[in-house]
This record gives C-alpha cells, structure tokens and sequence, in this order.
C-alpha cells in the first residue's frame, strides 16, 4: 500500500513478530498462520513473522519523476541515448564526455543535450552505455531474469503472505498479496538484456509446482488461473573498483570513468535515495560541480504533501466515489488524487454519483486515463501496465478496456483511426507476449488433447445437443440466444461474440464439438478456468432440467 510512510520514506520496515523455538512449533504455527487462511500451511517446523512495506513500483518510478519535474528538472521519456558527445578539455588534453546524442522514439527526431557531467543510471542497460564511452570496457552488469505470476486473491490472505528462500533447487519463492491478488514468484535465470522480456511456460509451471508444497492439498492449484506473467531484468552488479570483479555485489555501485562518465548500479527500491545521494555526491566531487547539501532526507514526493488515511473519506463524501475506488485513487495519486476526483464523469445512477469503471471488477476509473496524459502518457500501454495495473492483474481485463482507453486517449491526443488501430495492435501484442497472454491461450488450442471418461462424454454431449438442437455440429450465436431466450436470460451480442470467439480454436465464427470438448477437458486438467462459455451452457442446462421436473405436490398428488 503507498501510503506517506512507504510513498515517502522508502524504507523497509522489518520488524520480528514471531520467532518460536524450531522444537515442538509446528502446532502453534499452524495455529498462527490459520488465523489469516487455513490453506496458509507452510511445511517447514518453524517460520519468522515479518512485517514488510508495500508499494506500487510504476506509481513510485513516475512520483520520483514528476517530484524532480517540480524543482526544475528536464525530463522526457520515450526518449533514447544514441550516443555520448565528448570534447577534449583543453588544459589536461583529457577526451571528456560533455553530454549525448538522443532519439525520440516515437517521432524519430534526435537531438543534443549538453551537459556537465552525465549520469548513467540506465539498470539492466548500463553496460551498453559504458560501452559508448570506452568500447573496451568489460561488463558489470550480469542481468537475471525473474518471472512472476498473478493469481485470485484467495490464494493468499489479505495482509499476509510467503516467502521460502530454499525451494526445490535453491531459488527463492514467494506468494503475497498484492492489489487484491496474489503475486507469486520468481524464477532467477541468466539472460540477456531486452526492453521486451517474455515469460515462459517453463518458469510459470515452476512457480506453480512450488506453490502448491505451501497449501492445502484441498486447494487445486490451476495453470488456469494465471490470470497474468511477465519476465523482469534484475541488474545484478560486480563492482569494477574490486579486487574481485567476478563478486556480485549486494549494494550498489557508484563508478566514474576516466572521461567522468559517472555509473550508478544495482540497487534496490528501498535504498534508492541513498543511491541518489551517492550518485550525486560522487556527480559533484569528480566534476567540481557547485551544489548545497542534500535535500532528500524529509523531501515529500509528488501527492505526499496533503496525504492523510483518511483521504479517501473525502472522496467518497466530496465527490460520491465508491469506497473501493476512493482508496485506490488515495494510496495512488496521494493528494493528487483529488484532481482525479475532479476530472470523474457522472454516472448518471443513483451511486456512485461519478466514476465510471474501465472494468467492472477493477477500481480503475475513465478520469484517470485523461489524468495520465497530463503525466506524459503517450501509448496505450503505458496506461495498461505504467499508470494503472490492469495488464499485471488480469491480462483479458486489460484487453476489455482497450477499445475505450483509446477512445479517450485519441479524443485528447488528436489520434487518426490509423494511429488508434496500430495503438489497439501494440497494445493486444503487449499482453500477448510480455503479460503471459500468449501463454495463457496455448493451454487451449486446436490441438489440445481430450481426456475425458466415458461418462464425461456423454454428459457433454447432451449440454452440447441442447444447444446444438438440429445435430449440425456445432452451435453458433443464434443457438445460444435461443436458448437463452427460453430460460429468460439476455445477453448482448457483442458479449456473446466475445463469449464464443474464445472457444473458436479456428474461428470460423462457430463453436463446433470437438472445440468445447476439448474446453472441457482442460478445464479438468486445470488448464482453464473462468471460461464463460462452459458456466453459460452448464447454467442453462440446470435452469431447463429444473423448469422440466414436475414435483410432487404441483402435480396433485397421486402413484
């Protein structure tokens, strides 16, 4: 939760809540933990309670930004470093690096910024920026992959989760509440350096195969429900002033070259304002730079000013927000979030009074889109995975929103329906690959196995043929309003489209038997779940088996 003292102070709070004895503990352990979720059961015989802080990363990264922006820092994304300027300094006859060449990289266009000294604080990329100052200069950065997993919030209790540091191999494995979900994780394999990682089925399988040793054997844990995966780089760093260069470091790492190209390396969230302060001091001192002392002790982020815990109490009583949304909009934007409130439409229903959902079980509101793009927001994706979260909670939900994310966004950045479809196109392959979309779907395919008894086949085959009442094959839109129609159910076409386009392996516009068998018999592995297809028809076929049973006592009796 980014509330003032995370948002502001960053600093991980630790504290020992319960450290027992390993001998004789497994009891009261269990005791313990149970209180938060009975399926909350770790094996080990004993267990340390710790207290953690929670933040949004994306929401900090771009405070930090737009704090900076506030006293008078020039900043811009989508922007990209070609290459470093330098000049020889005419009293030493040293090559100095006096600023770089950058990209926009979204119009092309390049340009200088010239500079005093510059800072090389680029993570995973900071090796191919070292390298545009001295080609020859060996790595530091020794990038590792780490996958991570979204899941129902029911598999972790609200305010209390799991961390082993020894799985099966010697990796780290955790699953925590997180934005009322449960985020699990991570897997820790070399790779190399890309702004587009991609998940893979391998590590995902991982993750879920060492969740399931901490819970309930009552709990089955599904592939289906991943409802989101993405691959991050973590920037692990040896430090290049060590005798041992092959060490990683576990802190960061502040180097200057000889031209004074100044690296700030590795790290972490919490440390990131004394990572600051060093790289500015080491800035100063190598640079004979004029500056006071630092100021980031106290210094309040964007919308940490006017936070309090009850802010959300205003928004609810202020603006007619629903309580759920006016938390989210509190522990995001802080006091900012007032603006949010502003720019929300009526809804035009009794409540809430304003605040239109961009996904009905998500918080996210339509005012928040036209907000963002007064904080630089210029893609569709940064809304989907950098101002809101909706692509690292439920990628389908994300992909539901789309349409009306660049609805808006095209209506205030002028955007052509050619801009808006290659907008749609980015987007959708976003999800596909980098958010586990891609994975999520190759659990059903057209070539996905059926595994189903005797007696599951022909239960299908019967909900099937209620549909399928003329023995085609297959059923399309029209067999499903019909039936529909005859239990007093309405659902929109569109809706419904979206429904069977999900089954269609082949999407030839029709669900054919062969397809929901092979639905079904994912479902049954774990391979699928929420399909709305299979409760529609498993919902309709109750509701006509129930209509048809005549009782006893309505029929008036008799043998």
């Amino acid at each position: 939760m980014q509330d003032r003292r995370v948002m502001e102070e960053k600093r991980l709070k630790i504290t020992v809540a319960d450290l027992r004895p390993l001998e004789g503990t497994h009891d009261r352990q269990k005791e313990t933990l149970s209180q938060a979720n009975e399926s909350l059961l770790p094996t080990s015989p004993g267990f340390l309670q710790i207290h953690l802080g929670q933040h949004n990363d994306a929401r900090m990264n771009l405070a930090i930004a737009l704090t900076a922006a506030r006293y008078g820092a020039a900043i811009a994304n989508y922007t990209e470093v070609v290459r470093l300027l330098k000049k020889t300094d005419p009293k030493s006859g040293k090559i100095l690096v006096c600023g770089a060449r950058c990209r926009d990289v979204l119009t092309g266009q390049e340009f200088d910024v010239k500079a005093k000294c510059v800072i090389n604080a680029t993570g995973p990329f900071t090796d191919s920026v070292r390298k545009m100052d001295e080609q020859t200069v060996p790595n530091i950065c020794q990038p590792s992959a780490g996958v991570h997993i979204v899941m129902p919030g029911y598999y972790s209790p609200d305010n209390m989760g799991l961390l082993d540091p020894e799985t099966s191999d010697g990796r780290v494995i955790f699953f925590l509440p997180w934005q009322k979900m449960t985020i699990a994780g991570t897997t820790d394999t070399p790779t190399d350096v890309t702004p587009n990682p991609i998940p893979t089925e391998e590590d995902i399988n991982f993750i879920l195969t060492e969740v399931r040793n901490y819970l309930s054997c009552d709990v089955e844990v599904r592939r289906g429900d991943v409802l989101a995966a993405w691959s991050g780089i973590r920037p692990l760093v040896t430090d290049p002033s060590s005798k041992n260069t092959q060490s990683i470091s576990r802190n960061h790492v502040v180097h200057v070259s000889d031209s004074g190209l100044v690296t700030i390396a590795g790290g972490k969230w919490t440390t990131y304002r004394s990572m600051a302060q060093d790289t500015i001091d080491a800035a100063i001192k190598s640079h004979n730079l004029q500056a006071g002392s630092c100021k980031t002790t106290g210094l309040f982020l964007q919308g940490g000013e006017g936070w309090s815990p009850t802010l959300y109490i205003r928004l609810v009583q202020d603006y007619g927000l629903e309580c759920e949304v006016a938390q989210h909009l509190a522990n995001t934007y802080g006091d900012k979030a007032l603006e949010v409130a502003r720019l929300a439409q009526v809804t035009g229903k009794r409540w809430p009074i304003v605040g239109k959902r961009l996904v009905s079980e998500f918080p996210y509101i339509e005012s928040e889109i036209e907000y963002s793009i007064q904080e630089y927001a210029c893609t569709t994706v940064d809304i989907i995975a950098r101002r809101t979260r909706l692509a690292f909670l439920n990628v389908q939900a994300a992909e539901e929103a789309l349409p009306k994310i660049i609805e808006i966004m095209g209506k205030h950045l002028n955007w052509s329906d050619h801009k808006k479809k290659e907008e749609l196109a980015t987007a959708q392959k976003f999800l596909y690959y980098e958010m586990g979309y891609k994975a999520r779907s190759e659990q059903l395919t057209d070539q996905s196995e059926i595994n189903l008894t005797a007696g599951d086949l022909e239960r299908y085959k019967k909900r099937f043929h209620m549909f399928d009442k003329e023995g085609k094959g297959f059923i399309t839109i029209v067999d499903v309003q019909r039936v529909l129609k005859s239990i007093n159910l309405q659902i929109n076409e569109s809706a419904l489209h979206e429904i069977l386009n999900e089954v269609d392996l082949n999407k030839n516009g029709q669900v054919e038997f062969n397809e929901f068998l092979q639905l079904m018999s994912a479902i049954q592995k774990g391979y699928v779940s929420g399909s709305r297809l299979a409760v529609l028809m498993k919902t309709a076929e109750e509701n006509i088996c129930h209509r048809n049973v005549i009782s006893v006592d309505r029929s008036g009796g008799g043998l």
